[in-house]
């Protein structure tokens, strides 16, 4: 029997809460399908990197170069030093990022070595974060979630956390609480998957209105303009739209900005309808973010080496979706299965 976390109501139980039994394909459940958009986006990384423009010089100084300005000195100069590594060995480089990538995807959509290739992940992450992304320009005054702070990469290092694959002992059974399920809460805990939510999204909202350059009259019109140069014409449209619905608003679109995102971070502690409500929020403002801020990456003009963080962020919600959970006894069998 399965429990509606928002009404504690009995569901009856279906094919796929049955225990597994030997020789019987079991569905994924919504973790493994989680997983596996993770990985397509590794493998969509792998396959950007592949463009042309990668193997040339300009990609280290003209995509990894610029990321040091603004950062401490110690930072700065460490990715000065890689991104000469990188401009003066292009070829060579660029086909290890690029493999790297695909091999990441590959080994998290393949589930013998899920664990392996999702350690590998956070590794690779946190590294691309450092040398490729300058930290997401938190520490460079330059910050805004509406460009992609605080760096697309490193959701990749939190949604692997939070993805991970994990035993029953620490499912939602472990822990008693039908009202605290979703996939985010299995390998952390409730609590701690919530606080990480609060952590990120309080993040967001804070480089929505700091530093004082994303409040001026003008920055976020300068910035979509920015963005939309080079794009398909059907972009550009979208852009100018916003562009003219900016112009001389910028610390109003900041501080709506930020008082939505700082409503969706507390989202997770409400009750279950509420949650609901506030995740479907939190993947219309990552996919406005997308598409007006980011415009979807920079992918379509042969220069963007990922998505950005829109659709991560969309991913995460996912994650966050409160679920039906099963009894202990079918969802231990069911858990050992797809571990």
């Amino acid at each position: 029997m399965m429990t509606d976390i928002a009404t504690d109501a009995p569901v009856a139980a279906s094919d796929h809460d049955r225990p597994a039994t030997p020789g019987r394909w079991v569905p994924p459940d919504l973790r493994r399908w989680l997983q596996l958009v993770l990985a397509a986006v590794w493998l969509w990384d792998g396959v950007l990197q592949y463009q042309s423009y990668m193997f040339t010089k300009a990609f280290g100084s003209q995509i990894l170069a610029p990321t040091a300005q603004g950062n401490p000195a110690w930072i700065a100069d460490s990715i000065t030093w890689a991104a000469g590594i990188v401009e003066h060995n292009p070829v060579s480089t660029n086909t290890a990022f690029a493999t790297i990538q695909l091999l990441l995807g590959l080994g998290i959509a393949w589930r013998p070595t899920v664990k392996p290739a999702l350690v590998a992940s956070i590794v690779w992450a946190l590294g691309v974060w450092w040398f490729g992304e300058g930290l997401g320009g938190v520490l460079a005054g330059g910050a805004d979630p509406l460009s992609g702070a605080p760096g697309a990469v490193i959701l990749y290092a939190v949604l692997a956390v939070l993805l991970w694959p994990t035993t029953p002992a620490t499912g939602p059974s472990a822990t008693g609480s039908a009202s605290a399920w979703f996939v985010a809460a299995r390998p952390v805990g409730a609590l701690a998957a919530k606080l990480v939510w609060l952590v990120l999204w309080v993040i967001l909202a804070f480089f929505a209105l700091v530093p004082a350059a994303n409040r001026a009259s003008q920055a976020v019109h300068d910035m979509i303009a920015q963005m939309a140069s080079g794009q398909p014409q059907w972009l550009v449209a979208i852009d100018n739209a916003a562009t003219s619905l900016s112009a001389g608003r910028g610390l109003v679109v900041s501080i709506v900005l930020a008082v939505v995102l700082a409503v969706i971070a507390v989202g997770v502690f409400l009750p279950a309808p509420v949650v609901r409500a506030l995740l479907v929020l939190a993947v219309v403002v990552a996919a406005v973010i997308w598409v007006v801020g980011e415009a979807v990456g920079g992918v379509i003009g042969g220069q963007g080496t990922d998505p950005n963080t829109g659709p991560l962020l969309a991913l995460l919600a996912a994650a966050y979706w409160p679920l039906r959970i099963r009894d202990t006894a079918v969802d231990t069998t069911s858990a050992a299965a797809a571990a």
